[in-house]
């Protein structure tokens, strides 16, 4: 193409610049100048993530490099932006424009070993239907904590091989390590009054009774081998 003959060049000029270029001939001053005139270790909003890419915290944008990033705070967007945070400032308004997350404290506490339990299993004479009641005994619980249950199938746990006939209730509490029982995978009947939690403070002792909706239980409960971790516990709706 013909550059030098284009309408409004000059010989040997090589012909005007076109938009783009233009454009970006802005863009490399104006960062050349905000790389002598700037120090992003005294910018607030400049951040390096864990990919080795920079972040503006007030507007949310990517960049690839410390010249682009540069760029962009001399552009329309970000300099709109230090206009509102600072109107927002000026009225006392909120704080930070990064939103910060509460850190929440984990208790952590020595095992002391397992509960003591029982369990028996009684059946309705009403209805004919076998339920199973658990007392859990937690002497030595730790200040504030409650006990938590969960009855769960028994694809969901790791210690024993899985078998579609069987789930487990899953009994915790700290510092006492957490105990499961094996019992069958007969659905259960969440009606009411058939399915009923107690923690009696007094005595220190948790307990846990369900119905089985068939007539008969085939298997007793049999706790697990080794006690088991589970995923954080959940209360089974009544």
């Amino acid at each position: 193409m013909d550059f030098q003959n284009r309408v409004g060049s000059k010989v040997g000029s090589g012909g005007p610049a076109s938009w783009s270029e233009t454009n970006r001939q802005r863009k490399e001053r104006l960062q050349a100048l905000a790389m002598e005139t700037i120090d992003l270790a005294k910018d607030p909003y400049f951040m390096k993530n864990h990919l080795g890419k920079y972040e503006c915290k007030l507007c949310l944008t990517l960049h690839n490099n410390e010249g682009s990033y540069l760029a962009h705070t001399q552009g329309k967007r970000h300099q709109d932006n230090l206009r509102q945070r600072a109107a927002r400032d000026a009225n006392g308004e909120a704080g930070d424009s990064v939103p910060t997350v509460a850190r929440v404290e984990i208790k952590r506490f020595i095992k002391i070993g397992k509960p003591g339990y029982k369990v028996t299993k009684q059946r309705d004479p009403a209805t004919g239907q076998y339920s199973l009641l658990f007392q859990i005994d937690y002497p030595e619980i730790a200040e504030d904590i409650l006990p938590r249950h969960r009855i769960m199938s028994s694809f969901e746990q790791r210690v024993e091989a899985q078998d579609r006939s069987f789930q487990y209730v899953l009994f915790a509490a700290e510092p006492y390590e957490t105990i499961g029982f094996k019992v069958p995978s007969t659905e259960l009947d969440k009606g009411e009054g058939k399915l009923w939690t107690r923690w009696n403070p007094s005595t220190k002792q948790f307990f846990l009774q369900f119905h089985f909706r068939s007539e008969r239980v085939q298997h007793a409960p049999k706790p697990l081998a080794a006690p088991y971790m589970p995923a954080p516990m959940f209360q089974p709706h009544m």
